[in-house]
């Protein structure tokens, strides 16, 4: 426990830095708007799907939190997200950039008065999974409103890639997959890959601020 605590804390103390580092770059929305032709080919279809590590719908990111956005881009330009498509299109973008996608797609496709939602109650498989690694305690207890904006908000999105997204957690020492976050590693692996499945659907159905938002050029 107490090995698990410094690592979380010595992470923790890596986040605020960063954030802090990041605080001095401010996102403008309107440039992020021309710089998403990247984005708008796998983010901005419905229903695009993507083969590697194995086929699934690529996550909607319109809605999304622009600080989790950015810690995500981060994490692709330096490594710690395995996913060479991914890497190659961070390796691009300066911080500035990455702000200023990020600053766009959290407010892209979001209303001014969004609509009243209704609880989802889970199963008691599912809520026995859910306590075991208190994933609320990070993630809000709708998966929508995360205690931190650099976390991500999961409520909505699509199962097949948050189940890729959570067995990315469990992968080491994989030049092409895994996510290098000790936190996330460690609630993972608590978890079997059916187990993981699970919790993947059962986010996937509760209504969320998550969307994919055409452009015109797909419509």
């Amino acid at each position: 426990m107490n090995k698990l605590f410094t690592t979380i804390f010595a992470l923790a103390v890596s986040l605020v830095t960063a954030a802090a580092h990041s605080q001095d770059i401010k996102g403008d929305v309107k440039a992020g708007e021309t710089k998403n032709a990247m984005c708008i080919g796998c983010h901005g279809i419905k229903g695009y799907q993507a083969s590697f590590p194995e086929v699934y719908k690529v996550p909607m990111i319109s809605g999304q939190s622009g600080k989790y956005i950015a810690a995500a881009l981060q994490a692709y330009k330096k490594g710690e997200r395995k996913h060479p498509t991914m890497r190659g299109l961070a390796e691009s973008l300066n911080d500035q950039d990455i702000a200023d996608l990020s600053a766009y797609y959290e407010q892209h496709g979001v209303t001014a008065a969004p609509a009243a939602r209704t609880a989802k109650t889970p199963s008691p498989a599912v809520a026995a999974l859910l306590a075991k690694a208190n994933c609320a305690s990070c993630h809000g207890a709708d998966f929508s409103k995360p205690i931190d904006p650099s976390y991500p908000k999961l409520g909505g999105q699509h199962a097949d890639y948050l189940f890729v997204a959570l067995k990315a957690y469990k992968v080491e020492n994989n030049p092409k997959v895994g996510r290098g976050n000790a936190i996330m590693a460690g609630m993972a692996k608590q978890y079997t890959n059916a187990e993981l499945k699970q919790l993947a659907n059962y986010m996937a159905s509760i209504e969320g601020d998550l969307k994919v938002v055409p452009q015109s050029k797909f419509r």
